[in-house]
């Protein structure tokens, strides 16, 4: 069996890995535009900060992971055709790969909306992957006094802004939305981790944009203000890459659409990760996740499923980890239902039930345990089955019946 898998993140390892425990003979072939071995994108803002470096960037899978598993590598190149009638990708070196299997794991794209006058500003780059950040930290350099424009202030540019704030004198962070993280969080809790960041230095535009660049450092916003620059970020969102899978005649809805075994509408042609449409159980609906923890268990299952297996993921939730400035937060599912708000000085907890089961929450400050709550929504529990009320004040696995414990204790799949 020969696979091809093209992309080299999260949902390419889990799939080499789902291949791997069931097929440990077949060829793989992995294709990546980037050069380098997969690594733990998250951290690109930890990078910056010096917390981390990018050898332990690139310890996210051991430095033998693709020989371990019998992978044939072509990083730093680019898939550009896929042939469903003969079962070939072709690379940008003329590189003919075939394949019986093929995963599209390929991710997003960073978007970047129309500005007027946005090709004459040199110093400028997105947030995405390690090269972004190498280029981020070229342009600040170890000049401490320039000032950073970022549009954008969802997660990616919060995490951008968190990266340099030590690196440079100014942070300015423009969203057209009215409040920050505006497809993460609520009105209130977002407005708490905004006033956060705010108090260590970072400045905010909302409800405002860029209505454009009257030179390579100035831009106007679209309530007449104007700022002045050296360094610009665009960081407003991404886009999946459905380029291949359209090519290759897979059914896409801005996202590729599949089954629940990862499979999508052509034969022999499955998909994982970012550039997919997924069906979030908490709110019984198809949207794009582009989250790490459904992008492994989406590599992972259509891996399984390639090899010959028959395995079905179809719990998907949306779920952020993430910090800012050394403040904590956590959300997971869907925010529409019946509230249960518990809001102290040095913390936030918001969770959302409708009918007998929990289907989202928002913990700001004291994160521990979340993987509880994350739990209930993944896998549907009854909360008439458990001691909810224990769980609400503080979620432990006493809460849980005796076999609900074993399970947990025993190590079973949450999913």
């Amino acid at each position: 069996m020969k696979y091809v898998i093209i992309g080299n993140g999260t949902a390419a390892v889990g799939a080499i890995e789902g291949i791997r425990t069931v097929d440990k003979e077949g060829s793989i072939a992995l294709v990546s535009a980037e050069p380098y071995p997969v690594y733990g994108r998250p951290l690109i803002s930890y990078l910056l900060q010096g917390k981390t470096t990018e050898e332990k960037m690139l310890a996210y899978r051991p430095a033998d992971f693709y020989e371990t598993n019998g992978v044939e590598t072509h990083l730093g190149r680019t898939a550009t055709a896929v042939d469903p009638a003969a079962k070939t990708v072709t690379l940008d070196d003329g590189t003919v790969l075939p394949y019986d299997k093929l995963c599209l794991c390929t991710g997003s794209r960073p978007f970047v909306p129309p500005m007027e006058g946005l090709d004459q500003v040199q110093n400028k780059t997105s947030f995405m992957t390690l090269d972004d950040a190498k280029k981020l930290s070229q342009l600040l350099g170890d000049d401490k006094s320039k000032r950073v424009l970022i549009i954008g202030a969802g997660l990616i540019g919060l995490k951008c802004a968190e990266g340099i704030i030590d690196r440079a004198g100014s942070i300015l962070v423009i969203d057209m939305a009215p409040r920050i993280l505006p497809n993460v969080m609520l009105e209130h809790p977002g407005a708490v981790i905004q006033r956060h960041m705010e108090q260590k230095g970072v400045s905010f535009r909302l409800s405002d944009s860029v209505a454009k660049f009257t030179s390579p450092t100035h831009a106007v916003l679209q309530s007449g203000e104007e700022v002045d620059f050296d360094v610009l970020v665009v960081a407003v969102g991404v886009r999946p890459n459905t380029g291949l899978a359209e090519m290759a005649g897979c059914a896409v809805n801005r996202g590729i659409l599949l089954d629940d075994h990862m499979q999508t509408t052509a034969p022999d042609i499955y998909a994982a990760g970012d550039c997919t449409v997924s069906h979030d159980i908490s709110c019984d609906t198809d949207r794009i996740l582009a989250i790490l923890p459904n992008a492994y268990m989406q590599g992972e299952t259509a891996g399984m499923n390639m090899a010959g297996g028959n395995r079905a993921f179809d719990k998907a939730i949306p779920m952020n980890a993430s910090g800012f400035l050394g403040l904590h937060m956590i959300t997971a599912g869907s925010y529409d239902g019946d509230q249960y708000l518990d809001e102290t000085e040095d913390g936030y907890k918001l969770l959302v039930t409708s009918g007998d089961h929990l289907v989202g929450f928002i913990l700001l400050g004291d994160v521990e345990r979340a993987g509880i709550y994350t739990s209930l929504i993944r896998e549907r529990t009854p909360l008439s089955s458990i001691d909810f009320d224990l769980i609400r004040e503080k979620p432990q696995l006493m809460a849980f019946s005796y076999t609900e414990r074993a399970k947990k204790l025993g190590g079973a799949h949450a999913w």
